[in-house]
């Protein structure tokens, strides 16, 4: 074994020490799961979305647009995590109100979504959310929490070179990996909130959009998805709500006037295709 191997091995078991019985700290998913190997994810799940035949919208006005706020988003995210590469994908599913990020930088934007939200803003905390599970090494802490020390440790050292292409298949098929905890979502939330206001947009967006979904939920039965993903509760937008003010998070901007036109286009586009997108159902 390479003194460099031996040493990382050694750190990584202090910190599994330290860590054992509670939910995996950050510190921890990062010296297990490198950089590299989450970027390795992150492009195995984009080739397993591929090999599924997923559809993306390539039309530059909806692409141009969905990476424009992006971009603004990870401005914020590249401070707290540099060297992350990131990258949208616009995925052409106007029944999906979804969104997932990879490890790696990846994120995924289906069509509903856009359709769905009423403002930029919503789409910006949304985005900063989704960005804040990949600077927060979510995916890395759940995997270690839920297949176990070892499995990790194993993807780790190298020794199991399969377990990563297993992991991209459930997240392509899943458009989530594993269920996040309460904290990671709640930290999550923050990073929307933090992020879409650094970005200049009213940080309250992301709370509308989840209660927007949740009070049509019942009628839409499509619109569940994110929020299976993303369960909503009082505590959490009363949290959010608290943590805004406190933090004095500002930022008025809603940006309807910009999503607009790109929603009028996705719209006839489904309709021309003969589907109806969920949020007018």
């Amino acid at each position: 074994m390479s003194s460099g191997l031996t040493i990382r091995v050694v750190s990584i078991s202090a910190l599994l020490i330290a860590a054992c019985g509670v939910h995996t700290p950050k510190g921890v998913a990062q010296a297990l799961i490198s950089d590299e190997q989450e970027n390795q994810l992150g492009q195995q799940v984009k080739q397993e979305l591929d090999k599924q035949g997923t559809k993306y919208v390539k039309d530059p006005e909806v692409v141009n647009y969905v990476q424009g706020v992006a971009k603004r988003i990870f401005v914020s995210a590249n401070k707290d995590r540099p060297g992350v590469t990131w990258h949208v994908y616009v995925i052409d599913d106007p029944k999906q109100v979804n969104a997932f990020a990879t490890p790696g930088g990846n994120l995924f934007v289906y069509t509903g979504l856009l359709i769905a939200a009423d403002n930029e803003a919503q789409l910006a905390g949304v985005w900063g959310h989704e960005s804040g599970h990949v600077v927060a090494r979510h995916t890395a802490r759940q995997m270690v929490d839920a297949m176990g020390l070892e499995t990790v440790l194993s993807i780790a050292l190298g020794e199991n070179p399969n377990a990563l292409a297993e992991l991209a298949g459930t997240l392509a098929a899943k458009g989530a990996l594993l269920s996040y905890s309460r904290q990671d979502e709640t930290e999550a939330d923050e990073y929307g909130a933090r992020y879409s206001s650094a970005a200049g947009y009213d940080p309250h967006g992301i709370i509308q959009f989840f209660q927007k979904l949740e009070k049509i939920e019942g009628q839409q039965p499509a619109l569940a998805k994110y929020l299976s993903d993303h369960p909503l509760t009082a505590d959490r937008i009363t949290h959010l709500t608290e943590y805004i003010q406190q933090n004095n998070l500002k930022g008025t901007e809603l940006g309807a006037e910009r999503l607009q036109p790109v929603k009028q286009k996705l719209v006839a586009q489904a309709h021309a295709a003969g589907v109806k997108p969920a949020a007018l159902r």
